[in-house]
């Protein structure tokens, strides 16, 4: 284990690390300690040790989905930066500190398939299968092979089938809980050079196929890559728009039985233009398009304006973003604008996405 920042509790605020440093968001205030574990025997330790001792913990990969409070962490802050890869003929596996692009990079390389619609997508490996994150008609939870969980509460390490990690629309059962860490994971791969098919519509037409047609892997990362950077979703430390969790909020899934009800609002506030609301079919119901919802709701790209130290992307009304200078606070106070004013008009709560640490909406 390297360590990291050793503050002590005694160390003034302004003398303690910043979380700020630590999100892609770039807030959040200070944290007591940092722990950087640069290998899974470390993380391992590391986790067991301070729990031993009940010292608080946060557990931070690559910030990508963290929001945290102006007032920072009262704890230690375990980074996860294990980043082991053993690449085999049909899978990968990686450790949890891994960064998810330059894994899904490395396997184009290789030429494996697989991994290229989830191209561009910030933070770490070991992320993802809590997210059950996805993109462009990909979710992670169908690549899965298996997941290596540490159980905190007894100290084993298993390795868990994704049949039993109840994974759903950006959710799995390891989503807002801590006693489960993931350590490893292993992922399916294709090793014939070729995409999964594709059935995202926007990225179809971009490629020139038609739906559920597959691409050379290489092709459908670059255009994966600037379809998001064109939706300012792809890092770039020098574009504000980036500054962000991605998406902030997720579609909302209606029930079947609440759909009827729900259309008829929308029709009522929006007359011939609700015709042309996205919905997609989902596990329980049907799929809205937040995004959709939001600019509809009043909130245009950009709001509220450009002297606003948070503000929605210029791109993309679903990002967040901080303008160099926003605090927590005014983060949360747009997002609760927006959560708001999309329930006043359509009568939809809108749900975060990202974890939400010492700050509530």
């Amino acid at each position: 284990m390297s360590a990291g920042y050793r503050c002590g509790v005694a160390a003034q605020t302004h003398d303690r690390p910043q979380l700020s440093e630590l999100t892609t968001l770039r807030v959040g205030g200070p944290a007591l300690d940092i722990v950087n574990c640069d290998d899974a025997e470390s993380l391992i330790e590391t986790i067991g040790r301070l729990d031993a001792a009940g010292t608080a913990v946060l557990l931070v990969g690559g910030g990508s989905n963290l929001v945290i409070g102006d007032d920072g962490f009262d704890g230690t802050v375990v980074r996860i930066n294990n980043t082991g890869l053993d690449w085999r003929s049909d899978h990968v596996v990686a450790d949890a500190g891994v960064n998810w692009d330059a894994l899904v990079a490395e396997s184009v390389a290789r030429g494996f398939g697989g991994l290229e619609c989830l191209s561009g997508i910030p933070g770490a490996a070991g992320a993802t299968p809590v997210q059950n994150v996805g993109a462009y008609g990909v979710e992670v939870g169908s690549l899965l092979r298996s997941v290596q969980v540490l159980d905190r509460r007894n100290g084993a390490l298993n390795w868990i089938d994704p049949g039993d990690l109840d994974l759903g629309y950006r959710t799995s059962r390891l989503k807002h809980r801590s006693d489960e860490l993931v350590v490893r994971l292993s992922l399916r791969l294709r090793d014939d050079g070729l995409s999964e098919p594709i059935r995202y519509g926007e990225l179809a037409r971009a490629l020139g196929i038609e739906d559920g047609e597959r691409a050379p892997v290489a092709q459908v990362r670059e255009t994966v890559l600037a379809l998001r950077a064109s939706k300012g979703m792809v890092l770039d430390p020098d574009d504000h728009d980036t500054w962000s969790v991605g998406s902030f909020f997720t579609n909302p899934i209606v029930p079947h039985e609440y759909l009827p009800k729900v259309l008829t609002q929308i029709v009522q506030e929006l007359g011939d233009e609700a015709t042309t609301v996205p919905q997609f079919p989902a596990e329980s119901g049907v799929k809205l398009s937040a995004g959709w919802l939001i600019e509809r709701a009043g909130f245009a790209r950009g709001y509220p304006d450009a002297d606003a130290r948070a503000r929605l992307s210029t791109k993309h009304t679903l990002a967040l973003t901080n303008r160099g200078q926003a605090t927590c606070a005014d983060v949360i106070d747009l997002a609760r604008a927006v959560r708001e004013g999309v329930h006043r008009k359509f009568g939809l709560w809108l749900e975060p996405e990202p974890i939400l640490v010492g700050c509530s909406l």
